[in-house]
């Protein structure tokens, strides 16, 4: 083995032992036959036999021979497929065109990359998603952050952004619901802000699809603001299970960002597979109502539960399926989180660095098939590891 080589390796191992050694190692494993309160599952889709066939009978009956993409859309990957998928889901999130992505990562990372240049300013919620920060730093515009889903320091920043503009744009990123926290932004004012100040919106929605609306269109779509907000994210990998994302706005929007987005020029494109299963699950979330009201239901069962049974617990302050507990200190948070998994839970302790010191938690997610067995097998379990 070359000198240098081996020199990297040690390095890394280096590096590895550390993560280790302050309890932040992450490692792969499965949750076969655990009773799941951790994945983005909310409506059971990715488990749906229903969903499955449907998304069989519709490759079965597809045309076309390729069962691969074979190229970017620019290249050989565009299909009347495509297209097809495209403005369906136009239509489905009440907007004038859509684009797909093959992630949500991929459309957050290709939007907030292409879309402020030098000379703009580029505003952030603190607790956006990863890959919104990934983008943001991409791109060449001035970026800030301000506290989260405080209008006062959003207003403050707006206002310095727009007294120090020349003529460059304005543009602000939140998400509806909020991935970490479980909260909802204030989107109704934030719009009006923006307005104010000529800023675009930008809101990324992949924790509010398939839940929020009448039919899972996101909470853009449900407070009535489609047409005041620039661009709009929906991940499909979340509450519709299965996989790609798009993002929805103007005709002007989607032939921008096939000109600049470099996630969606530089892509091998989601395969017919893919795209078909995105038609099946849109049409499935139309016609399940039922899973909505379900998730709802349970949902309420668990936080009238939590409240009496964990009076003094510390919770976020959230109405969405994301109900997080918070627990300070790693140790202890991997400690209740291990305890649940040892009782067939699948539970998941966020640690620091991922949030912040003393915000240690454990991120919990209900879905429309958790039990109120299982819910109160979870809330008994916790309430013992608690008290230790």
């Amino acid at each position: 083995m070359p000198i240098l080589t081996r020199s990297v390796t040690d390095t890394l191992s280096e590096r590895l032992a550390a993560y280790q050694q302050a309890g932040l190692l992450r490692q792969l494993r499965t949750t076969d036959g655990a009773v799941d309160f951790c994945s983005n599952d909310y409506l059971g889709f990715a488990r749906s036999a229903e969903l499955k066939a449907a998304i069989r009978q519709a490759d079965d009956q597809y045309v076309s021979a390729r069962i691969g993409a074979t190229g970017s859309r620019l290249l050989a990957g565009q299909t009347v497929l495509a297209d097809e998928v495209e403005q369906e889901l136009a239509l489905f999130y009440q907007t004038e065109s859509a684009l797909i992505f093959n992630s949500g990562y991929d459309a957050n990372l290709g939007l907030l990359a292409c879309l402020p240049k030098v000379g703009d300013t580029l505003l952030t919620d603190a607790l956006v998603h990863a890959s919104m920060i990934d983008g943001a730093r991409l791109c060449y515009a001035t970026r800030q952050r301000f506290r989260h889903n405080d209008l006062t320091d959003l207003e403050t920043k707006l206002q310095e952004a727009a007294q120090s503009q020349q003529s460059g744009e304005l543009f602000v990123g939140v998400e509806s619901v909020y991935s970490m926290d479980g909260d909802v932004a204030p989107l109704r004012a934030i719009v009006d802000l923006c307005e104010q100040y000529g800023a675009a919106l930008i809101v990324d929605e992949a924790h509010a699809t398939g839940i929020c609306g009448p039919n899972g269109e996101g909470l853009v779509v449900e407070l009535g603001l489609q047409d005041r907000v620039l661009a709009r994210v929906h991940t499909f990998g979340k509450a519709l299970g299965i996989h790609g994302a798009a993002i929805v706005g103007s005709a002007t929007l989607r032939s921008y960002l096939i000109n600049f987005a470099r996630s969606f020029i530089y892509t091998t494109a989601l395969p017919p597979h893919s795209l078909l299963a995105i038609r099946c699950a849109h049409e499935h979330v139309k016609a399940h109502t039922d899973a909505r009201h379900r998730l709802n239901e349970r949902l309420i069962y668990f936080r009238e539960r939590a409240h009496d049974l964990l009076p003094d617990a510390t919770w976020t302050d959230s109405e969405s399926p994301i109900q997080c507990l918070i627990i300070p200190g790693n140790e202890q948070a991997r400690y209740v989180a291990s305890v649940a998994q040892k009782t067939g839970l699948d539970v998941r302790a966020i640690l620091s660095p991922t949030v912040p010191a003393g915000q240690e938690r454990l991120r919990l997610c209900i879905h429309s098939f958790n039990t109120t067995e299982e819910i109160d097998r979870l809330l008994a379990v916790l309430q013992t590891s608690l008290k230790k």
